[in-house]
This record gives structure tokens, sequence and C-alpha cells, in this order.
């Protein structure tokens, strides 16, 4: 048992309480780097563990993000505490009024359109007065003779029939005749 107690290192108190014990040692206006504050680390404490660097990354990552340490121009600093607080990114809310504004609301109404009311008399059309009417214009009607001219003498409609050559046989048979 005396063996273990005396091979035992001495206990070292947390990263971040020697990570602020360097800051404030060092005294650097604007701030101590990531190798100056593990170089007094390493002084003041002599025997740190084998990972000692990623350690000491991971807890200056863990102050950075809570807001304990503040990062400028890659050095760490205890922020100032006049300091205004650090606005979050986008467009701020709006603020919120004392008085909130009290709307009076009638009785709520159904969903959709209205029913038509059976008991109202019926809505005049209105005549259209040559105005552009609503969708596909109607295609004009010619007269009945027009119509019959214009299709047998239009061409008929899609592809031509193939012609077919008249055969050899048809050929002789009409210079024998």
């Amino acid at each position: 048992m005396a063996t273990e107690e005396v091979n035992k290192p001495p206990s070292l108190p947390p990263y971040p309480e020697m990570i602020l014990s360097a800051i404030e040692a060092l005294h650097d206006d604007e701030g101590s780097n990531k190798s100056s504050i593990s170089s007094y680390i390493e002084s003041k404490y002599g025997e740190l563990p084998a990972s000692h660097s990623t350690l000491l990354t991971n807890h200056l990552n863990k102050m950075k993000e809570s807001g304990e340490l503040i990062m400028v121009k890659n050095n760490y600093m205890k922020p100032d505490p006049n300091a205004p607080p650090k606005r979050g990114r986008g467009r701020p809310p709006k603020p919120k009024s004392e008085k909130p504004e009290v709307v009076e609301k009638g009785p709520a109404r159904p969903r959709g359109r209205p029913r038509k009311d059976p008991s109202a008399p019926p809505k005049e059309k209105k005549a259209s007065s040559g105005g552009k009417g609503r969708g596909r214009p109607k295609k004009p009607r010619a007269d009945d003779e027009a119509s019959s001219e214009v299709t047998e003498s239009a061409k008929k409609r899609g592809r031509p029939r193939k012609l077919t050559a008249p055969s050899t046989e048809e050929v002789s048979l009409e210079t024998n005749e």
C-alpha cells in the first residue's frame, strides 16, 4: 500500500482552473495563445498526462463555446465584464410592447365558401358587351357551301400515301393489247 501512494503523481487541479490561472499570470494584452498557455502549465505543474495537448485543446474549445474565454486572432483571453453581450446571427427580434393590443373577435366564421341564401332574390346576369369572353374563342362558322368547297380542295391531313410504281406485268399486258 505504501508503494502505491509514493508512485501516485500529485493531483492536478482541473484544466479550466489551470487555463485561467495561466492567462492571468501571462498578462498579455492581446491574449495568450495555446502554446504559451501549455508551456506555462507544464512549467508550473511539472508532470502532466501524455494526452496533455489534446486535453488542453478540448478544454479551450469548451471554455470558448461556453463564454468563459473569447478568442481574438488565435489568442485566448478573458471576456471583458463591461462588454455588451454578443448578439447572435441574423435579424434581431422585434421589441415586445408592454401593452398587448386586445382585439375583440366576433363569433368564429365557418370554414369554406358560405352557403347561398335561399330567400335572397336571384342576381341578374350581366350582359356581355362584346368584350373578351372567357376561355378559348370559338371558331368562326362558314356557310355550308363554302365549307364543302374548302374540304374538297384542301389537302388531307397527315402523311401522304405512298405511290406504288406499276408492276412490269401490268405494263407488259398493256403493250400486248
